[in-house]
């Protein structure tokens, strides 16, 4: 009778499996989607931004709006915002503690200000709520998760 030999296990490869690779794989996703959907939201904002300087009679057209604005002011700051929200987006594809910050944050205020635009354009105010949401979901719920990617 022989004894087999003992086989040495790497230990990058033991934690992995004590960890679950499938488990941290699939929060994973959940970052990739999250920074995927701020650069989709600060694309947006941009948007929403470009509108209100170009075209400032679009908001102004629906007198149900909430807050009353300098919609020519308003559009540089959606710009911008956008243009924030775009960057920490891609900077959370590289594990950046800051973008994750900087994406909850964002986030928030962008779920808050689209409340004041519900009366507006609810379909558009609804869907960025949701997808605000979602980010803030998983940033802060999975967002160490980065470090796997």
């Amino acid at each position: 009778m022989s004894i087999p030999p003992i086989q040495s296990v790497n230990p990058e490869k033991q934690g992995a499996m004590r960890r679950g690779s499938d488990v941290g794989s699939a929060w994973t996703g959940w970052i990739a989607f999250a920074g995927t959907i701020m650069v989709i939201l600060g694309i947006f904002h941009a948007i929403q931004g470009l509108v209100a300087l170009f075209n400032s009679d679009y908001y102004v057209a629906s007198n149900r709006l909430i807050v009353h604005v300098d919609y020519t002011g308003w559009g540089w700051v959606q710009l911008i915002a956008g243009i924030i929200v775009a960057v920490a987006g891609v900077c959370v594809f590289m594990g950046q503690l800051w973008a994750r910050a900087v994406g909850v944050i964002l986030a928030m205020i962008s779920a808050v200000i689209n409340v004041g635009f519900l009366t507006a354009v609810p379909l558009w105010s609804a869907m960025m709520i949701a997808l605000d949401i979602t980010v803030i979901l998983a940033l802060t719920v999975h967002g160490s998760e980065t470090r796997d990617i």
